[in-house]
């Protein structure tokens, strides 16, 4: 029969008391405890048997036994044992059989009860080991599910405080019951915040370590879902579900912003968090140390939450900059600025992680001042009227004083709409043109068909295809500059034949090549006198050459 000191009476209270105190099922503390007495037992013989332990229920007791092989001979009387010697135990034994040895049994052995005091110090040691670590399982699995909620719990002690002084900063060891600790760390405080042993203290579980040496749960009083449990404690309505907190940010000790919404549309959601004469909010800052929070109204709509959001500045206007970035722009009034930023930026920076966009706030003198940066540097990263070649400087004066700035304004233009403006002629206006095409006809591009080509590349009319036409046509030919003016001086003749002329661009190109400066044509007498007020081009000329153009003119007068 098995022999052991420990008894029903003595062993079974004690697995149900380990039970209860360290919430293990009980056949988990059986399993540690074999294993304890097992250890002891290898310990205490020595001799390479192989050692088995179990727990009997009804005895309260464990059986330590040796398992041994039935053979016909036997080699190593540690594993085996001969079939002899097996059916004095047991008479239907047979070869390659198993038999349980009780170690108590045997002849000439030493007996279990006595193991010794370095034998039961072992046995000890195993069974405390594997307590902790099934606690520290227990403790994993019952909280590693309550992460994020807030408990309640008692300062036992300070460790690793980092000043001399007695309230300096230290990581607090909590008890939050059964027995349990938490350690709320240092960076996890709110640095207006100071506790003694025994102040109760309400925390958020943030994380809890599968294994660790001291405590497993962490807890924090920075943690937004803090401010959350406590507007649920606070505000029934919260409790209930009349109101949802939708959003919670804060910067410990200083402000925190909340948002709310309303599941029913006669609760206004702010002022049943403030309540009456500030009871309810009240409540929440005397928790936080005297925290300023701020309520929002929370909204789909991501300028009206912004707006909200930045309270209590006023803004003025919102601009959704990107939307799939989250990045918007807020427009208030100067004064309105310093408050719509905040102390250091924290109202801003506050709203900005609430909403989770990115918010820059701006003055409406710096929005435009912006804008006006924006159209200068537009302006000048257009193209000048100076680099169109042929056009002097007095018809660039006269166009930028009717508010032509550059070349892709004449274009946009078009030459109908050049005509109108004063002191620009018909045929200033299409040299005008054409130079301003010249700058943009380098690039060759392909139009794929039925693309409409645009009046950059194209040109809006024939003039100027057929006056290219055929000014290509005089230069492949190699004509001189008296056949040029000869031509011009056909032209003189009839003044209907200029206007045909001119419609089919022989004429524009046989001018250029009479006076050879790229300036008006000799042979028109009023386009000249047009083009010579317009450009300067016709201060070149002497006073004959003025004289044979007033006679060849005729009657016509110079364009208005």
């Amino acid at each position: 029969m098995p022999n052991t000191n420990t008894t029903r009476e003595t062993l079974a209270p004690l697995i149900e008391q380990l039970c209860r105190e360290k919430n293990v099922p009980e056949e988990v503390l059986v399993k540690a405890l074999c294993d304890g007495m097992l250890a002891a037992a290898r310990k205490f013989y020595k001799d390479g048997e192989d050692l088995q332990a179990r727990y009997d229920a009804e005895t309260g007791q464990v059986e330590i036994y040796a398992v041994l092989k039935v053979v016909e001979v036997v080699e190593n009387p540690h594993t085996e044992i001969s079939l002899t010697d097996a059916r004095q135990y047991d008479v239907d034994v047979e070869v390659d059989d198993v038999m349980e040895m009780p170690k108590v049994e045997l002849p000439n052995e030493k007996k279990t009860s006595p193991l010794g005091r370095i034998a039961a110090q072992t046995a000890k040691q195993v069974i405390m080991q594997i307590l902790r670590e099934l606690e520290r399982k227990a403790i994993y699995t019952e909280y590693s599910d309550k992460v994020g909620d807030m408990v309640n719990g008692v300062i036992k002690r300070t460790e690793g405080r980092f000043e001399e002084r007695a309230d300096g900063p230290a990581d607090y060891i909590v008890d939050i019951g059964k027995g349990i600790e938490a350690v709320l760390p240092i960076r996890e405080q709110s640095r207006s915040e100071r506790y003694k042993q025994g102040d109760r203290v309400r925390a958020v579980i943030t994380r809890v370590h599968e294994v660790a040496k001291g405590p497993q749960v962490v807890l924090s009083r920075t943690d937004p879902r803090l401010i959350e449990h406590l507007f649920e404690i606070a505000i029934p309505e919260i409790y209930d579900g009349t109101i949802k907190v939708m959003s919670a940010v804060h910067e410990p000790g200083d402000r925190a912003k909340v948002a709310v919404m309303s599941m029913d549309r006669n609760v206004d959601p702010v002022g049943a968090c403030v309540g009456m004469k500030g009871a309810r909010i009240n409540e929440i800052i005397r928790e936080l140390r005297g925290e300023k929070i701020d309520i929002v109204q929370w909204s789909e709509d991501p300028a009206k939450y912004a707006e909200h959001a930045l309270n209590p500045a006023k803004i003025s206007k919102v601009i959704i900059l990107d939307p799939v970035e989250r990045r918007m722009e807020v427009i208030v009034e100067e004064k309105q600025q310093s408050l719509a930023i905040g102390k250091k930026g924290q109202n801003v920076r506050l709203a900005s992680r609430l909403i989770g966009w990115q918010i820059d706030v701006k003055s409406e003198e710096q929005k435009r001042q912006e804008v006006q940066a924006a159209m200068d540097s537009f302006i000048s990263s257009s193209t000048s009227l100076s680099e169109m070649e042929g056009v002097g400087d007095k018809v660039i004066a006269i166009l930028r004083e009717n508010g032509v700035e550059n070349v892709e304004t004449i274009l946009d233009m078009g030459e109908d709409r050049l005509r109108e403006l004063p002191e620009i002629g018909e045929k200033t206006a299409a040299k005008v043109m054409a130079a301003a095409r010249d700058l943009f006809e380098e690039v060759e591009i392909e139009v794929p068909e039925g693309v409409d080509v645009p009046t950059a590349i194209a040109g809006d009319g024939a003039e100027y295809g057929a006056g290219a036409a055929a000014a290509a046509r005089d230069e492949e030919a190699g004509e001189s500059t008296d056949a040029g003016a000869a031509e011009a001086d056909e032209t003189v003749e009839a003044p209907e034949a200029d206007e045909a002329g001119e419609s089919d661009g022989g004429v524009a190109g046989a001018e250029e090549d009479a006076d050879g400066d790229g300036g008006v044509s000799d042979a028109v007498p009023g386009e000249a006198a047009d083009e010579a007020a317009a450009d300067g081009g016709g201060e070149e000329k002497s006073d004959d050459a003025s004289a044979d153009e007033a006679s060849a003119g005729g009657s016509e007068q110079p364009e208005a």
